[in-house]
Parts: C-alpha cells; structure tokens; sequence
C-alpha cells in the first residue's frame, strides 16, 4: 500500500464524507523534507467528528490517527478539517 491509501486508510476511522488528499511532494523537490523521505501532502476532510471541536482540536485528531507516519513518512500536511455542516454553507 503507498502513503496516500496509507493516509486514507487510518483517516476511514472518521468516517469521513469527504476525503481529499493530493500529493504535492513533487512541488518540493531539493526541499530538506524530501531529502529524508517525507512527503507533502494537502488533505481536504469533512467528517461529523469534527462537530464541537476547534480547529486545533481537528488537527490534532488527524496527526494523533497518523501517528508514526508524521514523524517518517509525512513532512508537511496541509490540513483544511471540516463538519458537514460548515462545508454545505
């Protein structure tokens, strides 16, 4: 499995209704992050989960079901975490 399906995978637990990841690892070629293998990625996530936290509270969420892979494999997540109801207004 490569990092983007590992990516989606751990993040299913938020069942989320709508999940877009993009790899811009490309973008940063020559950066220190892709010297060590990590890469970057911008992630669009709306999930019920996200109802009553802050948006501190949703990034952390993320990184803490990504664990280990945003030490290694992950250099950069540009997170935009939203309810279903702040993404239909």
């Amino acid at each position: 499995m490569n990092i983007p399906e590992q990516i989606r995978a751990k993040l299913a637990v938020l069942e989320p209704s709508v999940l877009d990841l993009r790899d811009d690892s490309a973008k940063h070629v020559g950066h220190a992050g892709a010297a060590t293998g990590g890469g970057h990625y911008c992630l669009q996530i709306v999930s019920e989960r996200f109802v009553g936290l802050n948006s501190v509270a949703r990034h952390r969420l993320v990184y803490e079901i990504l664990g280990e892979m945003m030490r290694h494999e992950i250099h950069a997540l540009a997170i935009e975490a939203r309810t279903p109801g702040e993404a239909n207004s």
